[in-house]
């Protein structure tokens, strides 16, 4: 994950792992945001710098 993310974004993250989904929508943005998870779980980087992205891109 790059830089520091709000408490807010962790916990809609956090959240979303938890109940098995795919991502989130972004408590600033509005955007939906796939979680750490879903992406490991696809198996490749897509190299598109996911938020989340559990490969270090």
């Amino acid at each position: 994950m790059s830089g520091e993310l709000s408490a807010e974004v962790v916990a809609a993250h956090d959240a979303a792992v938890s109940a098995g989904e795919a991502g989130y929508i972004d408590p600033d943005s509005g955007l939906f945001v796939l979680t750490a998870a879903y992406l490991a779980e696809r198996g490749h980087c897509c190299e598109q710098g996911c938020r989340h992205c559990p490969y270090g891109q």
